[in-house]
């Protein structure tokens, strides 16, 4: 047998090709095993860094509802104060001037510090400090959104 034997170098053909191409079969089998791999550990870190994020919104939402439960009761007390009498809302008042000064009148000192006042009935003062609690709500609402987003911003520029 020689080797220009064209079975011969049929054979050395398909053994040299047979060995890349399995060469590539398995190169490409142990690719996608690397990249699931990968993913795998990807998936897991972003699973951490959402459940960092969730933990941290929910302790924002918790501190708000902390904080909306306290300023409630302090509202309560409040408006059953104001209801019973014992606080009272006034706002001052420009006491009118007498164009025409008599005898009588004396002039107050500069250092009085007497002031026209008007007092609200406790309807009206109770649906005035309803409207600034409104707004204090806005407020604290808003913080915590604020808080919220720095916190996440802050955990997700640190990894």
């Amino acid at each position: 047998m020689s080797i220009f034997n064209p079975y011969i170098l049929l054979a050395v053909v398909l053994a040299i090709v047979g060995s890349f191409g399995g060469g590539y079969y398995k190169g490409s089998k142990d690719e996608v095993t690397r990249q699931q791999l990968e993913i795998a550990a990807l998936n897991a870190e972003a699973r951490q860094k959402e459940q960092a994020l969730v933990n941290a919104v929910t302790t924002q939402a918790t501190k708000l509802q902390k904080a909306n439960q306290d300023a409630k009761l302090i509202a309560k007390e409040r408006d059953a104060a104001i209801a019973s009498g014992a606080l009272k809302l006034r706002i001052p008042i420009q006491a009118p001037v007498c164009p025409v000064q008599t005898a009588g009148d004396t002039p107050a000192p500069a250092g009085d510090s007497v002031q026209a006042t008007a007092e609200f009935d406790a309807k009206t003062a109770q649906s005035l400090v309803a409207i600034t609690d409104q707004g204090d709500a806005n407020t604290r609402q808003l913080n915590a959104c604020i808080d919220a987003y720095n916190t996440i911003y802050q955990t997700l520029r640190s990894k």
